[in-house]
C-alpha cells in the first residue's frame, strides 16, 4: 500500500533582490518537496521590494497564510527562504502548522540520501548545527516522532533543550568525521600515488551526473530524474577500448542558495574533486534557467579553489532541445544525450581530446619479448598507436602518458 504523501504549502517572497530567479527557485522548491515525498497543496507567493522582518510575509498574508494552512489540511509550511529562530516561531505560532525553510528540507532530503558512515555523520553535523540556535520554543515540533518532511535523521529522536548536550553531540560527531575523513585521505592519496588518471564529475543537482557515471562504468549508481539523487561521492575504475584504465567520481549535487551548514559539512565531499586531473562540469542542456545554474557550479567552485582546475564542460540531455538553437556558453564542451550509444561515443572521444591535452606524448620501442611491458603500458597510458618493426624485432608504441607517468622517463629500460 502507498503512504500517503504529506500536503504542502509553499510561501516564496518574490523582492529586488531575488526576482532574477524566483520562478526558477520555486520550481525548483517543488521538485525539492517531491523528492521528500511531499505534495504540494498551494503555492502563495508575494511582491514585496523586501521581506518582512519579523514574519517575511506581512500581517495580511499570514493571516490568508493561517486560513489556507486550515482550508487545504496542510500537514506542513515550506517557505522557500532560510527563516531565523524568531521568524520561524512566530509565523508557527500565528499558522498553527508546523513551519519549516528551505533549508530544513534540503538537510531533510540529504538525511535520506546518506548511504557512507560519512554521509549520514555529515548530514547529522549540519543538522545539529543548524537546530542548535532554533531549540528555545521547538522542544514539541523537534520531536515528532510520527515522522515526516523535516523530521528525519536526528530529528527523529526527541532532542534535548539542553544546548551543552546538543554541542557535546556536535563535538562527538566531528571527531567522528576526522576519524573516517583521514581514512578517506589515505585512500585519495593512495589513488593519487598509483599515477591512475581520475575524472571527477560535478554539475547541478539533477544534471545526469550519475546516468554518465553509469554510462562510461557500468557501475549501478543510483540515477534517477530527483534533485540530489547521489549524495555520497562514488569512483569506479573505467577502461577505454584501447585499455587505458582511469577512474571516475561521482559527487553530489550543487543547488542555488546552497544551505551554508552544507558547504561546510559536505566540503569533504568536494574535495574529493578537488585532486582530479579533469572535471566534467555537466549541465542539463534542456533547463531553462541553464545559465543560472552554470553560474551557481562556478560560483561553488571558486569557493572550493577549483577555478584552476581543466574542466572539460558536458552539455547533457540534447534528445530534449532543439540542437540546431542551441548555443554554448562554456568551453571546451560536447553535446550529448547520456541516454544514446552514440552520445556515448560523442562523450569518450571529448574526453579523449581533453586528455591529449593535459597529457604528455611519448614514443616507446618495447621488445617483442615484453609482453608484460605492452600490456602495461596500454593499461597506464593511452595508445594511439602500436606497430611491429620487423628489422628491431620490437613494437614501437605511441601515446599519451600523464605528467608523473614512469613511462615518460628516458632512462626507462625494457
Amino acid at each position: 500500500m502507498r503512504e500517503a504523501k504529506e500536503k504542502v504549502i509553499i510561501v516564496g517572497v518574490e523582492t529586488e533582490e531575488n526576482q532574477r530567479y524566483f520562478a526558477e527557485s520555486m520550481k525548483e522548491l517543488e521538485q525539492l518537496i517531491d523528492t521528500a515525498a511531499g505534495e504540494v497543496v498551494y503555492r502563495l507567493t508575494q511582491k514585496r521590494p523586501q521581506v518582512d522582518r519579523q514574519t517575511l510575509i506581512g500581517k495580511g498574508k499570514l493571516q490568508e497564510l493561517t486560513q489556507l494552512a486550515d482550508a487545504y489540511e496542510a500537514d506542513l509550511v515550506i517557505f522557500n527562504h532560510e527563516l531565523t529562530p524568531r521568524q520561524s516561531q512566530l509565523i508557527t505560532d500565528a499558522v498553527g502548522a508546523p513551519v519549516i525553510d528551505r533549508v530544513q528540507l534540503i538537510l531533510d532530503i540529504f538525511a535520506m540520501r546518506a548511504r557512507s558512515k560519512e554521509g549520514k555523520l555529515q548530514v547529522e553535523l549540519a543538522q545539529l548545527q543548524y537546530l542548535l540556535p532554533r531549540l528555545a520554543g521547538q522542544g514539541e515540533s523537534l520531536s515528532r516522532l510520527g515522522g515526516g518532511i523535516g523530521t528525519r535523521g536526528p530529528g527523529e529522536t526527541k532532542l534535548e533543550t539542553d544546548r551543552r548536550h546538543i554541542r557535546n553531540k556536535i563535538l562527538g560527531v566531528k571527531r567522528e568525521l576526522k576519524a573516517v575523513e583521514a581514512h578517506r585521505e589515505r585512500n585519495r592519496q593512495k589513488r593519487q600515488s598509483s599515477e591512475v588518471f581520475q575524472i571527477g564529475l560535478i554539475g547541478y543537482t539533477n544534471a545526469g551526473k550519475s546516468t554518465i557515471l553509469n554510462l562510461l562504468t557500468q557501475a549501478e549508481s543510483y540515477a534517477k530524474d530527483q534533485l540530489f539523487a547521489t549524495l555520497d561521492p562514488l569512483t569506479k575504475k573505467w577502461r577505454f577500448a584501447e585499455g587505458f584504465e582511469l577512474t571516475v567520481t561521482d559527487t553530489v549535487g550543487f543547488i542555488q542558495d546552497l544551505p551554508t551548514q552544507l558547504i561546510d559539512a559536505f566540503h569533504s565531499t568536494l574535495e574529493e574533486s578537488q585532486g582530479m586531473d579533469l572535471l566534467l562540469h555537466v549541465v542539463d542542456a534542456s533547463s531553462s534557467d541553464r545559465i543560472l545554474q552554470e553560474q551557481t557550479v562556478l560560483k561553488l567552485m571558486d569557493e572550493l579553489d577549483m577555478k584552476e582546475m581543466p574542466v572539460l564542460t558536458v552539455y547533457n540531455k540534447s534528445d530534449q532541445i532543439d540542437t540546431a538553437g542551441f548555443t554554448p556558453t562554456l568551453f571546451p564542451n560536447v553535446l550529448i544525450s547520456a541516454q544514446t550509444q552514440e552520445g556515448k561515443e560523442r562523450l569518450i572521444e571529448a574526453i579523449k581530446r581533453q586528455l591529449m591535452e593535459l597529457m604528455l606524448p611519448y614514443t616507446k620501442l618495447v621488445p617483442s619479448d615484453q609482453g608484460q611491458t605492452l600490456s602495461e603500458l596500454r593499461r597506464q597510458t593511452l595508445v594511439l598507436d602500436e606497430h611491429f618493426i620487423e628489422e628491431q624485432n620490437s613494437y614501437e608504441v605511441r601515446g599519451f602518458a600523464n605528467k608523473n607517468s614512469k613511462w615518460l622517463k628516458k632512462d626507462e629500460l625494457f
